[in-house]
């Protein structure tokens, strides 16, 4: 492609006179491009609405990390999840640790995003920043925990058996079922008290639609049937 059609290509994706399809049209036709001038403009193109999700993938067909990085740090969530959806997808060790900052945000769904992109990497490499977004008490840490879990490393049974003991109910019952593939004999006194108590979430009233109870004690049961057979 030559200078000038690429030129002509930013002006009409970055020209907000125009149709939310025909930006988008010239942002769909820039790429592939890596030149510095259209992943300057991509940057452009991603802090705005009607452009953001396909600049986003541009820059992630451009390889472009350090924008994509860079765009982590946005002020607008929108922007920073889109960045971190497509970082997941390139899997770069250099975005490991801004993804494990913006994991420990306050907005769950940003938080979430770049839980999930963390996920992405090869488990290991992404456990220490899984690790500490599973250990704060919010919604998004659930999925860490989830996530860390396929490590089957020891640092996860360790921090299962904390949850164990301060966790809601949902952690716990993740929590539960990572015991149950990790754990070991140690582990039956806090199964079997958990077993002992059954107060499920839908018998406080806390169930809805036709989702199910949560039972602590079924999960603690299950828990302890699996390590016995071990």
């Amino acid at each position: 492609m030559t200078a000038a059609a690429i030129a002509l290509l930013i002006a009409a994706m970055m020209d907000d006179t125009a149709t939310i399809a025909q930006r988008n049209d010239a942002c769909f036709a820039l790429r592939g491009q890596r030149s510095a001038e259209v992943v300057s403009a991509l940057k452009g193109a991603l802090a705005e609405k009607n452009t953001r999700a396909c600049a986003a993938r541009d820059l992630r067909q451009a390889g472009a990390v350090d924008a994509l990085v860079e765009a982590l740090a946005n002020r607008d969530a929108d922007t920073q999840m889109a960045a971190a959806r497509e970082l997941g997808e390139l899997r770069d060790p250099r975005a490991l640790e801004p993804l494990g900052r913006v994991a420990m945000s306050d907005n769950v769904l940003l938080a979430s995003s770049a839980i999930s992109a963390l996920g992405a990497y090869e488990t290991n490499a992404a456990l220490p920043y899984l690790l500490h977004a599973a250990g704060q008490s919010s919604v998004s840490s659930l999925a860490a925990l989830e996530l860390a879990a396929r490590s089957q490393d020891p640092a996860v049974l360790a921090l299962a058996r904390r949850v164990l003991d301060k966790g809601d109910v949902a952690a716990q019952v993740i929590a539960l079922a990572i015991v149950a593939d990790l754990g070991d004999a140690a582990d039956l006194p806090k199964l079997r008290e958990l077993a002992a108590h059954s107060d499920p979430v839908f018998s406080r009233g806390r169930g809805f639609g036709f989702m199910p109870p949560i039972d602590v004690a079924r999960a603690a049961q299950t828990a302890i049937d699996k390590i016995a057979t071990k």
